[in-house]
């Protein structure tokens, strides 16, 4: 019986190591909006990937604009391949950034949308 129950134990621990894993691989790569505005010159023309809720959306013809605010920020995306989500729903969005003006530690940028995730 000992056996048993060491090998269920193992399968606990390996179960629960494996589902660790995948957690932190769905959040890997997500930046924040704040560590993009405030080190803009980093990111500038970089693949990065964010996630939030969409608070304003524009649209027409498929190509569109809208802001994702995640807990740090907000930043614009740009999407010339789909319409924008609605307002008010949550987004992942990868994408190449740009940094457009920068004011002391202040940035203007937006997201040229790539793809969007869940």
């Amino acid at each position: 019986m000992p056996s048993a129950t060491l090998g269920r134990s193992r399968w606990v621990v390996r179960s629960t190591a494996a589902l660790g894993i995948a957690l932190l691989a769905g959040c890997a790569g997500v930046t924040p909006i704040s560590e993009l505005l405030q080190n803009s010159s980093k990111y500038n023309g970089k693949e990065v990937r964010i996630k939030g809720e969409v608070k304003e959306s524009a649209g027409l013809l498929g190509r569109g604009a809208y802001q994702v605010k995640d807990k740090t920020g907000t930043l614009t995306v740009l999407s010339e391949t789909a319409a924008p989500p609605p307002t008010g729903s949550t987004v992942g969005v990868k994408g190449v950034f740009q940094a457009l003006l920068t004011f002391g530690s202040k940035s203007l940028a937006v997201l040229q949308e790539r793809s969007r995730f869940d």
